[in-house]
């Protein structure tokens, strides 16, 4: 459910009926805004998927993973006539199939974002994809809890190891 636009234009119109689709997890109602052409880039994830069949499979997966997912879009703001922002939120909880090859936690997730969509002749052709990587990796049990026994052991690990590395670098440079 979209709560606010700043001017419409046809960009802010398409982002819209994209983001409602998300929401009514509506696949064929999606896929009205991607042709062969459409890219999205999860820029957490470093993946970037090309065409309909390949961004369809993907919804498919975090629908499948997050049964209960919500999906809510903040704000569409148009930047231009084909070029469009959008800030969401989503939340659910991790406990049907595997996403990303990460195996269901049962862990409830909520994450905000926003996409930066590009559209020609009425379909998405690009679209960048900002959220939280870490969160969302620590709400799904990937990473520990901030601040937890584990995170600062994990910290304090890692940079023992920075250090020690530091060390032999600069030995094998005398």
């Amino acid at each position: 459910m979209t709560t606010q636009t700043q001017t419409a234009t046809p960009a802010a119109t398409l982002a819209h009926q994209a983001f409602d689709a998300i929401a009514a997890r509506d696949l064929d109602r999606l896929a009205r805004v991607w042709d062969e052409r459409s890219t999205d880039v999860f820029h957490p994830l470093d993946l970037t998927l090309t065409g309909e069949p390949a961004l369809r499979a993907s919804f498919q997966e975090l629908f499948t993973a997050i049964p209960d997912l919500e999906f809510v879009t903040d704000e569409v703001h148009a930047v231009s006539d084909e070029v469009a922002v959008g800030q969401w939120q989503m939340s659910g909880t991790f406990t049907g199939g595997p996403f990303q090859g990460i195996e269901p936690t049962g862990h409830h997730i909520h994450l905000q974002g926003v996409d930066v969509m590009r559209f020609k002749d009425g379909r998405l052709r690009h679209n960048d994809v900002y959220y939280d990587g870490l969160s969302f990796a620590r709400q799904v049990g990937i990473l520990p809890p901030a601040d937890s026994v584990a995170d600062r052991a994990m910290t304090a690990t890692f940079n023992a190891v920075t250090r020690a590395r530091t060390a032999v670098r600069s030995l094998l440079q005398r």
